[in-house]
């Protein structure tokens, strides 16, 4: 990639300000969204007793931090919530007596999830990690890389349709969308200096502004449909307030676990992090292509295992949220040029410090779905692209490296997924480990020639 501003170097301050509201604008959705699912899915505890979303932004920027430190300053990707988690998380307050004992529960886990990979950062660390690039070479990894971003479309296109207020009529937000998208594209495309670097910015703000026309149309109209966004949450709003942090609640439920609901909640998360680390490898592919630079050898997988697991363990005790790093984020450092550590830095710090001020986390909880759909669009589709990327070298004429990527592409694309019980394997983790399969049934050691 042609990037602007390298790993090391610093941005202006007043630039580095914007950058870092451009990450933190990209990650946002994704971050805030997995505590409203997992209420949703705990229905029987009382509202006042809900994940809190301010504190899940405090916890990702909280294991941001972390994982930078492990890394050394080295690897510009931010940490958010992760989805993988869902299932574990959701097992963690159904076996638990109260909801305090839910919070404790969380953290928990993701203290089992993080022991996971500090045990595996040990054995790279002793082992090296050839062994992994010879399991995972390009024609394997390139289009896993490929399917995380293509296994997203489908919430990218669907989000084009939907607005936050009620009844948002889907072709009105599609405008709304389509605005957003293709002004990131123009300037990305023909943008100059700064502008080309904030795409995702003037992007939002141009679709949001289009949002808000029609959605003061509709009020003055009384017209629905028109509405796209909704105002109403804006009301009685606290302008300081501290985050519901997981481990005030937890706290008070230390009386009411056991032996029984520790195991019951380490088999929940154990297995998920086995596959999670399928996905970190991944994920630190697609980012060492984009700035030149192979993460997994410097600073080194153990590091950034290391720093992935740790972050999560604090960023449940904060925000309830194992985290994992964003392919969002990676999207981001691709699409504007900008692989800053220190943006990623200052991110993390502004995510933190806007989790107190109740209404700016409100302000960019109503940004429409749609609006952040046609950022999507682009982000999801780049990595998509990268992942492609990475096996333009592999000969796709050979049938042993055209059966590996076959077979990861649909698959993935398909959506197979394997549950045991309460543990899922998601459609990448089973792409992957099938395509490492197949890799060696058809002794496919030609394919690592075809990378050099």
């Amino acid at each position: 990639m042609n990037l602007v501003y390298g790993v090391k170097d610093k941005p202006k301050f007043g630039q580095m300000i914007v950058f870092a509201f451009q990450q933190l604008l990209a990650i946002l959705a994704a971050t805030i969204v997995v505590p409203v699912i997992i209420n949703g899915n705990t229905a029987e505890f009382d509202a006042a007793s809900s994940m809190s979303q301010s504190a899940a932004l405090f916890g990702a920027g909280v294991g941001t931090i972390i994982y930078l430190l492990f890394t050394k300053f080295k690897s510009p990707v931010f940490l958010g919530s992760s989805f993988a988690f869902l299932g574990s998380m959701t097992a963690a307050f159904a076996g638990a007596a109260s909801a305090q004992a839910g919070y404790l529960g969380l953290i928990i886990g993701a203290f089992f999830a993080g022991l996971v990979y500090v045990v595996i950062a040990i054995v790279v660390k002793v082992a090296g990690v050839n062994w992994i690039n010879k399991l995972m070479p390009a024609v394997v990894i390139g289009p896993t890389v490929a399917i995380i971003g293509l296994s997203l479309a489908g919430n990218a296109v669907g989000d084009l349709t939907t607005g936050k207020a009620a009844n948002s009529n889907p072709y009105i937000c599609l405008i709304c969308g389509l605005v957003t998208l293709f002004t990131v594209i123009i300037c990305s495309v023909y943008g100059k200096k700064t502008v080309k670097m904030i795409p995702f910015i003037i992007g939002i703000l141009a679709g949001y502004a289009v949002a808000a026309v029609f959605t003061v149309i509709g009020i003055k109209t009384g017209n629905d449909a028109l509405c796209v966004i909704d105002f109403g949450v804006f009301s009685g709003l606290k302008f300081f307030a501290v985050p519901d942090f997981t481990f005030l609640g937890a706290i008070k439920g230390v009386k009411a676990i056991d032996a029984a609901y520790i195991a019951t909640v380490a088999v929940a998360y154990v297995p998920v992090a086995f596959v999670v680390f399928a996905e970190h490898i991944a994920d630190h592919k697609n980012l060492s292509s984009v700035i030149g630079q192979d993460l997994l050898e410097e600073p080194g997988l153990h590091r950034t295992l290391l720093g992935d697991g740790v972050g999560s363990i604090f960023g449940a005790i904060f925000g309830g949220c194992p985290n994992t790093t964003y392919g969002e984020s990676v999207g981001c450092v691709a699409i504007s040029g900008n692989a800053s550590v220190v943006t990623i830095l200052t991110t993390a710090i502004m995510a933190m410090a806007i989790s107190f001020f109740g209404p700016f986390v409100t302000f960019l909880s109503t940004i429409p779905n749609c609006v952040m759909g046609g950022v999507c669009v682009t982000l999801y589709g780049f990595i998509a692209v990268s992942g492609l990327k990475m096996i333009q070298k592999v000969d796709l004429g050979d049938n042993k490296n055209l059966f590996v990527v076959s077979v990861i592409l649909i698959c993935g694309i398909g959506g197979l997924s394997v549950s045991f019980g309460k543990v899922t394997l998601t459609s990448i983790a089973c792409a992957l480990i099938l395509g490492i399969i197949v890799n060696l049934v058809v002794g496919n050691k030609a394919s690592n020639k075809t990378e050099e």
